[in-house]
């Protein structure tokens, strides 16, 4: 254990040797390419309505993820940078409502390219906060029937629209040195997707509104 902390210690040592002091400024720049590569959680915080026509009072609950994002911003002036986000993420659907105790229902892949317009705030210090706002459009694939919800409704496939919403963003970059620095981002994402289950001919239909917030940390290089 003594040995974990001493080499966190050491760590933070270093860390402390190269970062720049908080009250020195970074300026970006117009021209800037910042990169960022980050783990996020993606958090859904909302489920579907009711299976149509006849499982109304059961539905499918996204379920949450964790995966690496990149995102890239351009700074078109010293305090406006456009960004795209790039991420994949799986989620299992779970059953609810009547069928709850199916559990795991079905599962899909969302790929959710998102292009924000940013502002970066110059606090005069390493520590350069921003806000953003823009579109997304999410791309489902993958979708999947598990066996408990064949074992009910028989042999499924299930297939999900895709999804064009908007997004905000709030974060922080806090910088190492010049080119290097720490980021935390936060980002509520506007995702509903219309999911179709198809049972030997029988089709039922529920809206699956997944809605994530998004929370980010990881690092970047400034190009």
């Amino acid at each position: 254990m003594s040995r974990r902390i001493n080499n966190c210690l050491l760590f933070l040592s270093l860390l402390a040797a190269v970062a720049i002091p908080a009250s020195e400024s970074i300026a970006l720049d117009k021209g800037d390419w910042l990169v960022r590569l980050r783990g996020i959680g993606v958090i859904p915080t909302d489920e579907s309505g009711g299976i149509a026509p006849d499982l109304l009072t059961s539905g499918l609950e996204p379920q949450p993820a964790v995966v690496p994002e990149l995102d890239i911003t351009y700074m078109a002036t010293s305090n406006i940078g456009v960004e795209l986000i790039l991420a994949t993420s799986p989620h299992d659907l779970d059953a609810t409502g009547a069928i709850a105790g199916l559990g795991k229902a079905a599962e899909t892949m969302l790929l959710p390219p998102t292009l924000l317009l940013q502002y970066h705030f110059d606090t005069g210090t390493g520590f350069r906060p921003y806000v953003g706002a823009g579109v997304n459009y999410t791309i489902t694939y993958l979708e999947n029937a598990d066996r408990s919800l064949e074992a009910v409704l028989g042999p499924t496939t299930v297939s999900a629209d895709n999804s064009l919403g908007w997004a905000v963003q709030a974060g922080v970059d806090y910088h190492i040195n010049e080119r290097w620095f720490i980021n935390l981002d936060v980002k509520y994402i506007d995702i509903g997707v219309d999911v179709e289950l198809n049972s030997a001919g029988t089709v039922r239909n529920l809206d699956v509104d997944i809605n994530p917030v998004v929370v980010g940390v990881g690092f970047g290089y400034r190009f």
